[in-house]
């Protein structure tokens, strides 16, 4: 059993070793450690990031492309139907076509 010299709480081992044992200069390195791990994911996770904003940005660009080239034959169809809808009424006219069919 361990208990704790500060709360006299009674527990079947002890979790962490007393600082004495372990060493400041072992825990000094375990830390030091750690933080270049942190700083090798921090750098890999910025150059994530400015990739992707960089990729996001681009593909912005290629959508706003798009968009415009959809309007562009949108107004195309709806110039090409209009003149068919032209083509249409001038040749019933042309035709003597009545608009009532059941003549």
């Amino acid at each position: 059993m361990f208990e704790c010299p500060d709360c006299k709480a009674r527990f079947r081992a002890s979790v962490e070793k007393p600082l004495e044992k372990t060493g400041i200069k072992s825990m000094v390195e375990k830390i030091k450690t750690i933080e270049g791990e942190f700083v090798n994911t921090l750098k890999n996770l910025r150059e994530k990031i400015q990739k992707l904003e960089t990729e996001r940005s681009n593909l912005l660009l290629e959508i706003e492309e798009l968009k415009k080239m959809a309007e562009s034959k949108a107004n195309a169809l709806e110039s090409e139907i209009t003149m068919l809808r032209d083509e249409v009424k001038s040749l019933k006219d042309l035709l003597g076509y009545m608009e009532t069919e059941g003549e």
